[in-house]
């Protein structure tokens, strides 16, 4: 169970921006996160539901809640997204990379890459460094990753990151919730010194939407073990203990469970892996030709 939560650090004047925060853990994050008064940026993929979203959040109180809409497994989206809220906002002081999906059948994203792969860890990985310099100029700032404890089961596949030779739902999945951990750690290595921290979390198993993208055998096992699940609010209790809590400023590159910091797998703390990964993903996301 997760530990008492401290007084949260405030939010009031600060921007925050949340990926995925229409259903689920994104949701029920984004609503805590919300009343702590933030100018809030919401980045979604449905339109409707992020326009129903933000007139509630105004509802309950918070007047400072924008959209923006994009695939975040469409790399020209995710562009156009972080090109949005550069054009809009000089400062942001909280980025929670929530959104993500598993798919059971494979798919593959506009831009011809593996869909679990391409929205679960390149997503994070392109939006964060392509809003990484406003995250420093806006010191201090907190980064947080949704990874999950599925990222034990999974190892970094360089030889055939895109499943192209087979393809397993479930090992997809866990590679790229280890991808999240090692992104993180190598991230947070490269802040060192900057104020910007960056940790990971995994929610526990939460009844949410999560898996209902998909039919057969996958959508009838969620409906089964639902009752078992977390609800959302426990499930995004650690992603507001790392997007508010005090006790963990100054505190990067780990990952949580239950509001505790805990040790990812033995290749999770592999520097080696995490640097070779993220050289692969400036390759993929074309990033280095930013820079």
């Amino acid at each position: 169970m997760s530990q008492p939560m401290s007084q949260p650090v405030s939010l009031r004047d600060k921007v925050c921006l949340i990926t995925g925060p229409t259903q689920g853990i994104g949701l029920a994050a984004t609503q805590a996160i919300a009343k702590l008064g933030p100018k809030l940026v919401l980045v979604v993929r449905d339109a409707k539901r992020g326009r129903e979203l933000v007139e509630a959040l105004r509802i309950q109180g918070n007047p400072n809640v924008e959209l923006l809409v994009g695939d975040l497994s469409v790399q020209a989206d995710v562009r156009r997204v972080a090109a949005e809220f550069l054009s809009r906002h000089d400062r942001l002081h909280l980025l929670v990379n929530n959104a993500g999906a598993i798919f059971m059948q494979r798919q593959t994203s506009r831009d011809g890459l593996e869909m679990t792969f391409a929205l679960n860890h390149l997503g994070y990985f392109l939006l964060t460094n392509l809003l990484r310099d406003v995250l420093v100029q806006s010191a201090p700032a907190r980064i947080v990753n949704v990874a999950s404890r599925a990222h034990v089961r999974g190892t970094i596949a360089f030889d055939d990151l895109q499943a192209t030779r087979s393809y397993s739902g479930w090992s997809a999945y866990s590679q790229s919730k280890l991808a999240n951990i090692l992104f993180t750690r190598e991230l947070a290595r490269r802040l060192q010194g900057t104020g910007v921290t960056c940790n990971c979390l995994h929610p526990g198993v939460v009844s949410t939407g999560f898996g209902k993208n998909d039919s057969g055998w996958m959508r009838w096992v969620v409906r089964m073990a639902a009752p078992f699940l977390r609800s959302p609010e426990q499930g995004a209790a650690t992603t507001i203990f790392l997007a508010t809590s005090p006790a963990v400023e100054g505190v990067t590159g780990a990952y949580f469970s239950d509001c505790k910091e805990r040790e990812p797998s033995k290749e999770a703390r592999d520097p080696k892996v995490a640097e070779r990964l993220w050289q692969v993903s400036e390759q993929l996301t074309g990033l280095g030709k930013d820079s």
